[in-house]
């Protein structure tokens, strides 16, 4: 398992018995190294070691796209209530953000990838997220397996046609589970939601999510100016 290891504004994702050389000097990292240990390069230069929390994974996991970000992956696991032991069924794995997110909750996940070259990335970083036994990256278009999936409780899609699996909802989640569906583009999201209210799904919504970050000087304080703060939209519903 790989760890953070952190000296002031520098942090580096490493394995136990890797070396390490940076202007620093040489990190040796011990075989048994464990959160919490100080190890110091050649030069003496000290590296305090972390746990990989899931903030983490968003600055250090390799991407093949831009990854869902952290703010979107709280209201999904909020909005959907994915708890540890349920079923997930996802599409668009890119990164691989959500999925191992939802891994660490201790959801077993199926997600699909179209793109082999992805998909591999996104596998390696399972492994570096500690869900490879949990979450399975399949390779291929989600919508050449809707005959043959079912028994989810919870369907979370970042596709751009997201419609055609809303639309088969009713049989991929079982009673009482949950949707969720991100798309940066307004065009798809009306289409989602219009497919999800078709095939009768409770409690459609969507929210469009924005997040300012707070400027503080002596003059007083505010919001950035900074930025918009918009990531994308996401689309939420149940199965009655």
């Amino acid at each position: 398992m790989a760890y953070l290891f952190v000296h002031e504004d520098r942090e580096y994702l490493l394995d136990p018995g890797e070396r390490f050389e940076s202007d620093l000097g040489i990190l040796e990292v011990p075989e048994d190294v464990e959160p919490g240990d100080v190890v110091e390069t050649h030069l003496g230069t000290g590296f305090t070691v972390r746990r990989l929390r899931g903030p983490d994974l968003f600055t250090h996991l390799e991407r093949t796209g831009a990854p869902m970000m952290p703010r979107d992956v709280g209201l999904v696991v909020g909005k959907t209530g994915v708890a540890a032991a349920d079923r997930v069924l996802d599409a668009g794995t890119g990164t691989g953000i959500l999925s191992a997110y939802l891994g660490r909750i201790g959801a077993d996940v199926v997600t699909y990838e179209q793109d082999p070259e992805f998909a591999e990335v996104a596998r390696q970083n399972m492994e570096i997220a500690g869900v490879a036994d949990t979450v399975e990256v399949r390779t291929g278009d989600i919508t050449d397996d809707l005959d043959d999936l079912s028994g989810f409780d919870v369907l979370t899609l970042d596709t751009e046609d997201a419609p055609t699996v809303v639309e088969r909802t009713p049989t991929l989640l079982d009673r009482g589970g949950s949707l969720a569906v991100y798309s940066p583009f307004v065009e798809n999201t009306r289409e989602v939601v219009a497919t999800a209210t078709e095939v009768g799904l409770d409690g459609v919504e969507t929210l469009d999510t924005i997040q300012r970050e707070m400027d503080f000087d002596d003059r007083g304080s505010r919001p950035s100016t900074g930025g918009v703060g918009h990531t994308g939209y996401l689309t939420f519903a149940r199965r009655p």
